[in-house]
């Protein structure tokens, strides 16, 4: 175990700790914790009866579990490890910290105790493409990479392994980067655009939570940022280390840009040619845009050699435009991620043709009026799915709304349950069709997360005859 890991550990030795959200990341760190010898409280709204086993594993290791809908209640600990799923500021917790506990998480406090360089990557969109094309660049270079945040596995617990040599690469939500108090040395800002406004109380909140990814940087750390975004372009003022910039847009004084058929590198006067675009295997002009943030973070540490090849040979991430199955000349893809408007609208310009798209999960109150135009340009039949407070009648006033509907294009089909909705654009396909599963919505209308979505879906794919 590295000494960071070993004195922070030490630090938690008699105090008194609550762990709130017994989920993925919050598991392995509340096992940590008993092991090594701390006092903890495992809280979370979930009834006892849906933990099962694991209720009675972490009980046999020593921990207190307060679960249902008083979980919150009596958090008198010393420290409280929040789930990303809370805000900060609910009552409970503001009165702890009043009292003057300590409110930290699984990822601030790997901060804390990481011994390596840090390479995070937020924004609205891309940010999971663009982190594992950063780990598969630095792994193709001979480094060894830890992937964690909202990708990956929980980091914390196996940070004690981890050396100065090696390199973590993290996809952070605004979630997590709230309260977060240090930064990477190397932060990526994607885009930023409305989204998670259910949970932030503004788009001001949400922006100024994406900010904390550099605002703790100092002046030998770097920057990326994406210039065609208007909202991540006028965070660079607040930068305090180098800033390089990607644009499919410009050339920018310092940095990648696309100029329709090429990747270029610019810097002090000089072009350098990276990769092209036909040479790119993941399809769409929002991975040209991915591949330039990833070369902005790491093209210095590994080389535009790697950077090419990488390019070359990388065939994408599950439930990201992954193509799952051909059948009948009908070719099915699954972008479950895509749980945004904007994210759905780079999904559909991946395609040259008209698609059958599957769409609609639970509202995150925002708007979907710039999505109605691009689905009458590029969907010939559109399915809506979604359970109660959904986005099937948002999604469908957008598209209805747009200056060139017309009735029956795109044909616009309504089905509640998601297998028929699969089963309904299959029924709509001929030779030659492409159906894509891409949201523009969270899953939590009916499924835990994006990947259940995605694997439910591919499952209904294989299904088909």
């Amino acid at each position: 175990m590295n000494r960071k890991m070993a004195e922070y550990l030490s630090g938690l030795r008699g105090r008194r700790i609550a762990v709130i959200g017994i989920g993925v990341s919050n598991t392995p760190l509340i096992r940590l914790l008993l092991k090594n010898g701390c006092k903890v409280t495992a809280c979370d709204k979930t009834v006892r009866e849906k933990f099962g086993a694991l209720a009675d594993e972490l009980e046999s290791l020593g921990a207190e579990l307060r679960l249902g809908d008083d979980y919150l209640e009596g958090l008198d600990h010393e420290v409280i490890f929040r789930t990303p799923g809370l805000r900060p500021d609910v009552p409970q917790l503001r009165r702890a910290r009043e009292r003057g506990a300590v409110i930290t998480s699984e990822m601030e406090a790997f901060f804390e105790v990481c011994p390596c360089g840090i390479i995070a990557v937020t924004g609205s969109d891309g940010k999971t493409t663009t982190t594992t094309i950063i780990s598969e660049l630095l792994r193709a270079a001979g480094k060894r990479v830890y992937v964690g945040g909202n990708i990956g596995s929980p980091l914390f617990p196996v940070a004690g392994e981890i050396s100065e040599e090696d390199w973590a690469v993290l996809e952070l939500s605004s979630f997590q980067l709230m309260t977060m108090e240090k930064s990477p040395q190397i932060a990526v800002i994607t885009n930023i655009s409305p989204n998670h406004l259910d949970y932030h109380t503004s788009m001001e909140e949400y922006t100024e939570s994406k900010k904390n990814i550099f605002l703790h940087q100092n002046k030998d750390d770097t920057l990326v940022l994406n210039a065609d975004n208007d909202t991540a372009n006028s965070l660079r003022p607040f930068a305090k280390g180098k800033v390089l910039t990607f644009s499919r847009r410009m050339r920018p004084e310092n940095g990648f840009y696309f100029d329709g058929k090429t990747v270029l590198y610019f810097e002090n006067g000089k072009v350098t040619e990276v990769v092209k675009s036909g040479d790119i295997k993941l399809p769409g002009l929002h991975n040209v845009e991915n591949y330039m943030a990833a070369f902005a973070a790491v093209g210095s540490i590994v080389g535009f050699q790697i950077c090419r090849k990488v390019a070359m040979d990388f065939g994408g991430v599950e439930h990201r435009i992954e193509l799952v199955r051909e059948l009948r000349g009908v070719k099915y893809y699954n972008d479950s991620i895509a749980s945004s408007p904007s994210r759905t609208i780079a999904g559909l310009r991946a395609f040259k043709d008209k698609v059958i798209l599957i769409a609609g999960g639970k509202d995150k109150n925002i708007s979907y009026d710039a999505l109605g135009p691009e689905i009458v340009r590029h969907v010939k039949t559109l399915v809506l799915t979604g359970n109660e407070k959904s986005t099937v009648g948002k999604i469908e006033a957008a598209v209805k709304g747009s200056p060139d509907y017309s009735e029956g294009r795109p044909l616009i089909l309504i089905r509640e349950d998601f297998e028929n909705a699969v089963r309904a654009a299959s029924a709509a396909a001929e030779s030659g069709d492409i159906v894509i599963l891409s949201p523009a919505s969270t899953s939590f209308d009916r499924f835990k997360n994006f990947a259940e979505r995605g694997e439910v879906f591919k499952k209904i794919v294989y299904s088909l005859e």
